[in-house]
């Protein structure tokens, strides 16, 4: 049976762009109506951001655990025989998505949102067919479409997702750790899983195309954590492509830059090259749609080239990050509210949750020139800084990049223990127009890692303090 209903703004989608562009509809009073197939929250939420960090974090705990093992290490803590419960692990992750995805569910009803659970088929820009969960068929009508239907793990012909052959989804839901686990792809997602397993105890090998990890990022900044890969036993493969899998299935074929074929032996093999847009299965290529290769190509107000048809976050191509879906679907719900909004933000931070962890916002001092802006840059180093060695921790830095003529700061780098939480700090500066003077000038709290973001503007002023 099929029954209708009308909405003024349909979202698809529950993840951080969706439900967020809907819980905004709902402060202003806009009648909101959203369709999610799975769980509220998204990949992010429930199979990317938010289980990795726990995996992550309980990854160090047991390598600590690990380290002291069999007598008192440099921190004077002796521990016996750690071992790992992956399956109280996960449930204990399962566990932090389950208050989180409930929470999403309560805004969402104390803001008056009606949640459809099922599949959305689009009719045309005004019409959506939902197909429950429960059975039935709900039309619904609409005067604003939203979609924010994310991304998926980018499949590798050689490698099909199956088996042995797993994507990001699958490795933070493993019962057990691999003893041999092969990582293809040496970005934030297949670093942070690597990673995460080695310190869980598997022996983890990382192939990359490219000639070194995290390639996205400038070599300076990355530097540290090749170190630490090294530190930690990760065997890392750079400038070698895979070809497939052995005959037998137990192995990964590769070539390096030299042609000499290897074949890796693996339990497990994690597929991380990145993501796509979610773009087919819903009837989007019915619409007189622009695209961008498999992203929806929107305005600066994440508009598609359909009359209130919208489109946010990893749909609409990169930067894929949770944090740019939710301010674009913020920014939606308030336009179609009939406030003047754009998205033209001066700088959107990136995190990499690797040890150590990297994070970065604006202009690196390469992209920089090749802007043709004349820059001073310094860094300043965590190894001078009294709270990085209060967490065992002195590999890595804070980058500052500014204009030359008036000190007007363009980016923000860090690479070190904790500096994730330095994001907010780098994009506030770029967003509020300061200068290196500025942040010289402001005085940061003691012992923190902040002082060291102070001392990189003082350096660069040619008057650092500490070093």
């Amino acid at each position: 049976m099929t029954t209708t209903s009308t909405t003024r703004l349909l979202v698809i989608g529950g993840g951080p762009g969706g439900y967020v562009a809907a819980i905004r509809a709902g402060q202003l009073g806009i009648q909101t109506t959203l369709v999610e197939a799975q769980a509220l929250g998204g990949t992010c939420l429930n199979i990317g951001c938010i289980p990795s960090k726990a995996l992550i974090h309980a990854a160090e705990h047991f390598d600590a655990a690990t380290r002291q093992a069999g007598g008192a290490g440099h921190l004077g803590i002796r521990v016996d025989a750690p071992r790992i419960e992956l399956d109280k692990t996960m449930a204990w992750k399962d566990g932090i998505v389950g208050k989180l995805t409930g929470g999403v569910g309560a805004l969402l009803k104390k803001h008056g949102v009606r949640v459809l659970a099922g599949w959305a088929q689009v009719v045309d820009g005004k019409t959506v067919e939902v197909k429950l969960q429960d059975g039935g068929v709900e039309r619904v009508a609409c005067e604003h479409l939203l979609l924010a239907t994310g991304s998926v793990p980018a499949e590798l012909t050689a490698l099909p997702f199956g088996d042995a052959v797993i994507s990001s989804t699958q490795a933070l839901a493993l019962r057990a750790v691999p003893p041999r686990l092969v990582v293809v792809g040496a970005g934030y997602i297949g670093l942070e899983l690597g990673i995460a397993y080695r310190k869980l105890g598997a022996e983890v090998t990382i192939v990359e195309a490219q000639d070194r990890v995290l390639p996205a990022y400038d070599a300076e900044l990355t530097r540290p954590v090749a170190r630490s890969l090294q530190k930690l036993g990760v065997r890392v493969l750079t400038a070698t492509r895979v070809r497939g899998l052995g005959a037998d299935g137990q192995g990964v074929l590769a070539t390096d830059a030299a042609g000499q074929d290897s074949e890796i032996a693996m339990d497990a093999t994690l597929v991380a090259v990145g993501r796509r847009p979610r773009s087919d299965g819903m009837g989007l290529e019915t619409l007189p749609l622009q695209m961008q290769g498999r992203a929806l190509k929107v305005d600066d107000q994440c508009r598609t080239s359909m009359r209130n048809v919208w489109a946010i976050g990893d749909l609409a191509g990169e930067p894929m990050l949770a944090h740019r879906a939710m301010a674009q679907g913020e920014m939606v719900a308030e336009i179609i509210a009939g406030k003047t909004r754009r998205f033209t933000p001066a700088a959107i931070p990136a995190v990499c949750f690797t040890d150590p962890e990297v994070v970065s916002a604006g202009l690196a001092p390469d992209d920089a020139k090749r802007a043709g802006l004349d820059i001073v840059s310094a860094a300043f180093p965590l190894a001078a800084n009294g709270r990085s060695l209060t967490l065992d921790s002195a590999d890595g830095f804070v980058r500052v990049v500014a204009r030359a003529d008036n000190h007007a700061i363009v980016g923000w780098q860090a690479v070190g223990r904790g500096v994730s939480e330095l994001s907010a700090v780098f994009v506030h500066a770029i967003e509020m127009g300061e200068r290196l003077e500025d942040v010289g000038a402001t005085i940061h709290a003691h012992p923190t890692l902040g002082e060291a973001v102070q001392e990189a503007a003082l350096r660069a002023l040619g008057r650092a303090l500490h070093v």
